[in-house]
């Protein structure tokens, strides 16, 4: 086991101070279990009975911001995980009536009633550090929960009674998931059980950190067995109730599998790539939809409109988690725009450019990783066929022609001179009348041509130019139109 030589000096002034004294140096928690494991630990925390105090007068620039007896220390490490090591006094804690934090602390006497206070046995063991001028540090284990034997069986088991535990910390049911497929751990029966009962208390805890869990989940390498534990212990409808909707309903004769297991299978396909966050959770989300827009059984059923609905749902599940504005806007467009239809052939060189407009040329490439994992979750063999990748050949062909207002070689200041009008809707009216012409035909891009027409649209009555303009805003490209009903309707995927 290699130990940071950031954290062998931080225990060193702690065991032999220049202040005098000496004092108990122990690394605890999670770092412990990882260095048995041989992981590279993600944070370094050490546990002494020097108070927090103590450790401050040893430390001058340290940072003390909190009533939990923990204090870090700064160091001049050029890694992230060590430029902050957390120093925290053996300690004992009170009742937790907000099911989260401890209502008062009490300083422990030794590093074993420290360990009895923590969650799960695998993260209730100390490392001592013996002789740190040593090139080979010398280390005793302090495993009075016997975490090694959990850790060596690969079982999560709380300390103590599990009802007691999760009603200090509710968070620690998720925890308890988190661990599980993190390490492709099981849980042990008796806390099973107890996260099964008490899994309601979920509701007390803070939407972020219940976020911020289930993103740990989402990032392992196989993020399915998490959701799946997730439903089985009854926690899941306290997190996305409307994804566990999913389970069990079955789909027409073009899928394999049923709700749940597609959208599973979808998700460990975007972790087996290794896909960003938001391409893991649209992944996950692209067919929430489906349940509640089921029409009839068995193997002609339908889902019209899942998408639409299903980016709805997207919305309201990611806000009520807290995620960021931006985060979810962008998965809530992958899930609207996940079903999109593209055959050789068929859509036209304008019907790209309107796809292109309608989904963003800076979300084409998340968008087909969507419909990648969407795919391999569905059962085909292959992840890109060759109509996406003549798709994305169309697209490299017109992805300089102009698909927004911006890109014309006119803007509203030149139509209200060349017609000498004010500001107003006509304007817009206009632009969007352009646009789509030149949508159609980018070699009309032009100022000449553009000033022409906009001669010829200033003549036309209100009325007139008012139904051209709507018949521009609507029109729908051939991603969701003409042919592409068609096939949805023959598919019942619509």
């Amino acid at each position: 086991m290699k130990i940071p030589k950031e954290v062998l000096k931080v225990a060193e002034l702690l065991e032999n101070p220049p202040t005098g004294g000496k004092f108990q140096v122990y690394l605890v928690g999670g770092c412990v279990r990882d260095l048995l494991m041989n992981l590279e630990p993600k944070d370094w925390d050490i546990a002494t009975n020097a108070k927090p105090e103590q450790i401050q007068k040893i430390f001058p620039d340290s940072v003390y911001e909190n009533k939990f007896g923990t204090v870090g220390i700064k160091t001049d490490s050029k890694n992230e995980k060590l430029k902050i090591i957390e120093i925290t006094t053996f300690r004992l804690e009170g009742k937790y009536t907000d099911k989260r934090h401890p209502d008062e602390i009490k300083f422990a006497k030794t590093i074993e009633e420290d360990l009895a206070r923590r969650d799960f046995t695998i993260n209730s063991m100390a490392l001592e550090l013996i002789n740190y001028k040593l090139q080979t540090t010398n280390y005793k284990l302090v495993d009075p929960l016997n975490g090694q034997k959990d850790l060596k069986n690969k079982i999560i088991r709380t300390v103590g009674e599990p009802a007691e535990r999760f009603n200090e910390d509710a968070l620690r049911l998720m925890r308890a998931v988190r661990f599980a497929v993190q390490l492709d751990f099981e849980i042990e029966e008796k806390t099973a059980k107890a996260i099964k009962k008490e899994a309601g208390l979920l509701e007390m805890i803070a939407k972020e950190r219940i976020r911020d869990e289930l993103e740990k989940i989402l990032m392992t390498s196989h993020p399915s067995l998490g959701f799946e534990l997730l439903r089985q212990t009854g926690l899941l409808k306290f997190i996305m109730l409307e994804l566990e909707e999913g389970w069990g309903v079955g789909q027409n004769k073009h899928h394999i599998y049923n709700v749940w297991e597609h959208n599973l299978r979808s998700l460990d396909y975007a972790a087996k790539k290794n896909y960003a966050l938001e391409i893991r959770l649209a992944a996950l989300l692209h067919d929430v939809g489906k349940p509640k827009t089921k029409v009839g059984e068995g193997p002609d059923s339908t889902f019209y409109n899942h998408e639409v609905i299903g980016a709805k749902m997207a919305a309201r599940i990611l806000d009520r988690l807290h995620f960021s504005k931006d985060f979810t806007e962008k998965v809530v467009h992958l899930v609207y725009c996940h079903l999109f239809y593209y055959n050789v052939g068929e859509v036209t060189e304008s019907g790209v450019r309107r796809f292109l407009r309608r989904v963003g040329p800076e979300n084409v490439d998340d968008l087909i990783k969507v419909r990648e994992a969407d795919r391999i979750g569905s059962g085909v063999p292959k992840a890109v066929p060759y109509k996406i990748r003549h798709l994305l050949f169309m697209i490299e062909k017109v992805k300089y022609d102009p698909i927004s207002p911006k890109m014309l070689k006119i803007n509203g200041s030149d139509v209200m001179d060349i017609l000498k009008i004010e500001p107003g809707p006509k304007v817009g009216k206009i632009l969007s009348i352009l646009l789509e012409e030149v949508i159609e035909n980018p070699e009309k891009n032009t100022k000449e041509n553009l000033k022409s027409r906009i001669k010829e649209l200033g003549k036309l009555s209100d009325n007139n130019l008012e139904k051209m303009a709507k018949g521009a805003r609507e029109k729908k490209d051939e991603f969701e139109s003409g042919i592409e009903e068609k096939i949805k309707e023959k598919y019942y995927v619509k």
